[in-house]
């Protein structure tokens, strides 16, 4: 797997009930933080650019 620079939401606390993103030059990933070995799911930056324009704009 390409080496990806993971990110939580500064709104989890401390948490660790929440996602985590990960990005690559041209990927994106998301994993459980609960469960990081439990399967990472990777898309084209594109794809994930996508997919948060239709939550951030409610088509979802």
């Amino acid at each position: 797997m390409k080496n990806f620079q993971w990110y939580k939401s500064s709104y989890s606390g401390g948490s660790a009930n929440c996602v985590e993103v990960g990005v690559a030059t041209d990927l994106a990933a998301v994993r459980d933080t609960k469960n990081r070995d439990g399967g990472t799911l990777v898309v084209d930056r594109d794809t994930f650019a996508a997919f948060l324009a239709a939550v951030k704009s409610n088509r979802l």
